[in-house]
């Protein structure tokens, strides 16, 4: 286990998010991560379930970054980077890896692992505490409705996998806290769009251009000529635009 974690593993739970949550506020320290076979209650963006069958990777993490409720987004933008990097090594094609603004893995322009991001502030508008949850397809790909799904062949087995998930995020962790985000930023761009693909958000459905991101993690869009920046936001599928 890399230093500075805890590391527990259950054979199921209803959502491994919704325990460390409630960890969280009862005062549990950063570096608690847990691990479930199968979830029967998983849940994914906006409240949408998130089929968990056993052989795929179900893990959350604790973090207490203490920073301004603004920084709070850019979590999910280093969690992806730290999966990116913890799949790049073994799968066939890393080339096929793709990060999807702002919380999705794709291998082929498929699904392959998602982060789930929840936080709490303080009176005085910090960070309380913040719960990445990531799932990750290493043996099954569950079907969606709105878009394909993959499995990430040859990337291990769950308890390998979440092994070097930890080191990745434990990295990043301190690269953000000696440098801030900027370095964050420069990698995830390396996993990110190219330069012009054509973004389309579900409110905004005329899309804009991809041209990188802000110094806050804001997607930045070239739209009739004029940059904008979306701090929130979904992305569609080509099939959902």
């Amino acid at each position: 286990m890399p230093p500075g974690w805890r590391l527990e593993v259950h054979a199921a739970l209803p959502s491994t998010s919704a325990l460390l949550a409630r960890r969280a506020e009862a005062g549990e320290a950063e570096g608690l991560a847990i691990r479930a076979l199968e979830q029967t209650a998983g849940r994914g963006r906006a409240g949408r379930a998130w089929a968990s069958p056993p052989g795929n990777l179900y893990l959350s993490v604790l973090l207490r970054p203490a920073g301004p409720a603004r920084e709070a987004p850019q979590w999910s933008l280093l969690a992806g980077v730290a999966l990116a990097e913890a799949a790049a090594g073994h799968v066939p094609d890393p080339a096929a890896l793709r990060l999807k603004w702002p919380n999705d893995l794709l291998l082929g322009g498929a699904k392959a692992g998602g982060i789930l991001a929840e936080s709490a502030l303080t009176p005085a508008g910090a960070v309380a505490w913040l719960v990445l949850g990531i799932g990750v397809n290493l043996a099954h790909a569950p079907a969606l409705p709105d878009r394909p799904t993959a499995v990430l062949d040859g990337a291990g087995l769950p308890e390998a996998f979440a092994v070097r998930l930890l080191a990745r995020l434990s990295h990043w962790r301190e690269v953000q806290r000696g440098e801030g985000f900027a370095p964050v930023r420069a990698a995830w761009r390396r996993f990110g769009p190219a330069a012009g693909e054509r973004i389309v958000l579900r409110a905004l459905p005329g899309g804009g251009d991809f041209a990188g991101l802000a110094e806050d993690g804001s997607l930045l869009l070239d739209i009739d000529g004029t940059r904008r920046a979306i701090p929130a936001g979904e992305i569609l599928s080509p099939g959902e635009a």
